[in-house]
């Protein structure tokens, strides 16, 4: 055990055995057991996650997701496997009749994420991992979301882990970087994508205290501190969800117009989904 004491915390930073636990208590587990299969994601009975949403309207996430032949990361080994989100020109969110026609979108929510949940309270750290597939290239001219946490009352993202060309920042930041991004779209951090490896986040949400840490690795290296308890507006609740959302381009009203191209077909890898409890300091880096 190891300790890091920065600014104003003292994060106590410990090791989870590889059988899908965690040195700290677990609150959402979105990690899919091994022996799942694309059709189980399609039923609340066989998926970690929510079966309805965040998807197209005609779609089943058995269509959507794949279970791509990779080593897991660091944080599944000996006990789940890697699933991929893809988009394709169908990927249109309809809620209530209302259709999102400048994205193109599919997220995955774990099952009991709901917007007054405990991983909206105290501090908790939100865990991903992600791989890029060469199959399935993304698209960096396009701003994507990737991982986020919306507010309960969707006009807000608490935090937001992205990749591409940033709307309105465009030579800013390059865009084949992964970004961690806070509430008032300032990023916080960044890296280099690399290709052909794992990636390992975390971001530990102080929700009462409004501050943010990153965490990041590469491959099967343990998580390190990268950018300590920054100032961020946590208000507001809502759910995590990750996945794949393409904004458009060529337009200032991303959720209903702009420019996709035809005959979309990406994805993104991911593993070691999971959230938990940090009230105690406790943060899995292993």
């Amino acid at each position: 055990m190891s300790i890091f004491v920065a600014a104003a915390t003292a994060f106590i930073i410990q090791s989870a055995a590889a059988q899908c636990s965690s040195s700290c208590d677990i609150v959402l587990d979105g990690r899919v057991p091994e022996g799942t299969t694309p059709s189980d994601f399609d039923s609340y009975s066989t998926s970690p996650f929510n079966a309805e949403y965040v998807k197209g309207e005609d779609l089943q996430w058995s269509e959507i997701v794949e279970l791509p032949d990779v080593p897991p990361s660091i944080f599944d080994e000996g006990c789940a496997i890697p699933v991929e989100v893809t988009i394709s020109d169908e990927s249109i969110f309809n809620p209530s009749g209302d259709p999102q026609n400048g994205f193109r979108r599919a997220g995955l929510q774990i099952q009991g994420d709901d917007p007054e949940d405990p991983s909206s309270e105290g501090i908790k750290t939100f865990h991903w991992s992600v791989m890029i597939d060469p199959q399935r290239p993304l698209n960096y001219s396009h701003e994507y979301l990737l991982a986020w946490h919306e507010t309960a009352s969707y006009d807000a993202n608490e935090f937001q882990f992205q990749t591409g060309s940033l709307i309105g920042r465009e030579s800013q930041y390059p865009a084949d970087t992964w970004k961690m991004i806070d509430r008032n779209n300032q990023v916080m951090w960044s890296t280099d994508i690399v290709e052909g490896e794992w990636q390992n986040f975390a971001l530990t949400v102080d929700w009462d205290g409004n501050r943010l840490s990153t965490y990041y690795s590469l491959g099967d290296a343990p998580l390190e501190l990268v950018s300590d308890s920054v100032y961020n507006n946590n208000a507001g609740d809502g759910q995590f969800q990750v996945g794949i959302l393409k904004k458009p381009t060529g337009t200032s009203d991303v959720v209903n117009s702009g420019f996709q191209e035809s005959g979309i077909d990406e994805g993104l890898i991911y593993g070691g989904i999971f959230v938990e409890d940090s009230a105690s300091g406790c943060v899995t880096t292993e």
